[in-house]
């Protein structure tokens, strides 16, 4: 592809800049010029009125102070108007005196009896003196025999308060010309050096700019800012951009999708927006760290601050509750498993003792073996279904029992337990108790006499759940730690996260306005209380016929039941 041509080119230097710096640049020496020059005309057209009115109020006062002498008066009425006679020559010697273009003294009829050249002496005036032989000053600029002046006139009165004449003073106005001539160039070096600050000024600015925009046409920045604007609701990670002031100045629809947030939240301060909380410490830089997990409503996300120059931060979002819980179920999968296998050996055992009894033909020996088998499981269930008729509820505690049982573990009802089947929320009740619970089983398992218990009692409307177990315990140092989002004392799963567990029990507790708490147990272990409000519904709002435990089939499956706990 062949060169544009030079005239191309050389047009293009020649027309509009296109950097930022440089438009900036001559805008502003436009606006500091046009100001300068529309000051200095402002400024000069009342200083030429200014002028005038001097000349014209300097111009009445001579003729008033001629007008005041009476020795003039008398002359006027005394002697013929001759140009040897005393009112030309009083009259030129105020003239002389005061710089004055021509001092004239008039009768009524408007003769002169005095003028700067004497021809003129004995004829009538060129402009018309009616107003000051009524008795009226008059200041005006007008042109007569002399040219144009700044003219003052008074009427001329004698002893007796009459008027008699009048007399005529002009300034000439060559001379008020002249002074605003004068004082034009040093106006014009102010406007300069004014001119001359301003565009130093402007110059300092524009640099500036040219630094803050790395020397960007505004073309580039505005197709920089729609590629960010694309990119920005485009991506799959949240991202909020924050000020110095802690203030959102930026979030994207991920974000907004991710914190449960609107638009209207820009500009409104991240902990007023988010309230107390691991997330809002997160995202204002109190908690550092790389790749940080936080809880946000029902969502686990992984979150990453990076400071800004101008001293605010850009906070990434990533979620990853999905991936959380498919690592959960993993574990819960593996442990499964291993019960599995336990059960496996135990079941085989089993089988081989009922065996052994058939060959040696002890059959009511057998057949009292197999009552008792199955008779522990069906005691199980039929304990935790008469004191928990919430069905799913019930059937989560049944299988954490087998599950309880392959780890040596024994899981039994607190006495007085009784829940009726009235909860508001079953499903977050269930992963409460189920995150609680497999705790509780981590703790106990291996211990002296390892057993946990299971507590669920209602209060008017609120539940009220304890989960005692025979492990360690919390130490007491730690009790306020274990909520928070990603504290463990567990090795690492196989999908690398832990310390969720307990801090998602605290938020659903807490979306409920409840509490959870850890102290230590009477005998020793840890006892986990959480409080739910307003868990149950109504009981005219509810079917009136309960559940018959008899009839209900637990079920033998454990359900799903969220993230598991990883605290303890």
């Amino acid at each position: 592809m062949s060169a544009p041509p030079p005239a191309v080119r050389r047009a293009r230097r020649l027309g509009w800049p296109q950097r930022v710096f440089s438009q900036v640049l001559l805008m502003q020496l436009a606006i500091a010029t046009g100001v300068t020059v529309l000051a200095t005309g402002l400024f000069l057209a009342p200083l030429s009125a200014q002028l005038d009115d001097q000349a014209m109020r300097r111009a009445l006062a001579i003729a008033q102070s001629t007008a005041a002498q009476p020795q003039i008066a008398e002359a006027l009425l005394a002697t013929a108007p001759v140009s040897t006679g005393p009112v030309q020559s009083a009259a030129e010697r105020i003239r002389r005196a005061t710089g004055a273009e021509y001092v004239v003294v008039m009768d009524r009829r408007g003769v002169r009896w005095s003028h700067t050249e004497t021809d003129q002496i004995g004829k009538v005036v060129s402009t018309d003196p009616s107003d000051a032989l009524a008795g009226r000053n008059v200041m005006e600029i007008d042109s007569g025999t002399l040219g144009r002046s700044a003219r003052g006139k008074v009427p001329l009165r004698d002893e007796a308060n009459r008027i008699v004449g009048a007399v005529s003073v002009g300034i000439a106005y060559d001379s008020v010309r002249a002074r605003l001539l004068a004082a034009i160039p040093g106006l014009l070096a102010y406007a300069g050096g004014a001119l001359a600050v301003g565009a130093l000024a402007a110059y300092l600015i524009s640099r500036r700019l040219q630094r803050q925009t790395h020397d960007l046409a505004f073309s580039d920045i505005s197709a920089l800012l729609a590629e960010r604007e694309a990119m920005l609701h485009s991506i799959r990670e949240g991202v909020v951009a924050l000020d110095v002031h802690g203030r959102i100045r930026l979030m994207n629809d991920e974000a907004q999708r991710l914190l449960g947030l609107g638009p209207e939240t820009a500009g409104r301060p991240l902990d007023t927006v988010l309230g107390e909380g691991r997330t809002a410490d997160v995202l204002a830089g109190r908690v550092l760290g790389d790749d940080l997990l936080t809880v946000q409503g029902t969502r686990v996300l992984l979150a990453n601050r990076m400071p800004t120059d101008d001293g605010g931060a850009v906070a990434t979002l990533r979620d990853r509750t999905e991936l959380e819980h498919l690592g959960r179920e993993l574990d819960s999968t593996r442990g499964l498993i291993d019960a599995l296998r336990a059960q496996d050996h135990e079941h085989a055992n089993r089988l081989h003792t009922l065996l052994g009894l058939l060959e040696l033909d002890m059959h009511e020996d057998a057949m009292e073996y197999v009552a008792e088998v199955v008779g522990v499981h069906r005691a199980t269930a039929e304990q935790v279904t008469e004191k928990v008729r919430d069905p799913l509820l019930a059937a989560l505690l049944v299988g954490k029992a087998t599950v309880a049982a392959e780890r040596g573990v024994a899981l039994r009802m607190a006495p007085g337990t009784l829940l009726p089947d009235r909860l508001v929320d079953p499903r977050g009740l269930v992963t409460v108790v189920g995150n609680l619970v497999d705790n509780a089983l981590d703790a106990a398992a291996g211990t002296d006499d390892a057993r946990t218990e299971v507590g669920l009692h209602a209060e008017g409307r609120t539940v009220v759940l304890r989960v005692r177990d025979s492990g360690p315990g919390v130490p007491a140092s730690q009790r306020a730690l274990i909520f928070t989002e990603g504290w463990s004392t567990k090795e690492l799963p196989a999908h690398g996260r832990r310390g969720l567990g307990l801090a998602l029990v605290r938020r659903l507790a807490e979306r409920q306005g409840g509490s959870v708490t850890v102290d230590g147990a009477a005998d020793g272990g840890a006892e986990f209380t959480v409080v739910l409000p307003e868990a149950l519904a109504d009981p005219d709002m509810t079917d009136p016929e309960p559940t018959d435990p008899e009839t209900t089939e637990p079920e033998t499956t454990e359900p799903n039941t969220g993230i598991a706990g990883e605290a303890q």
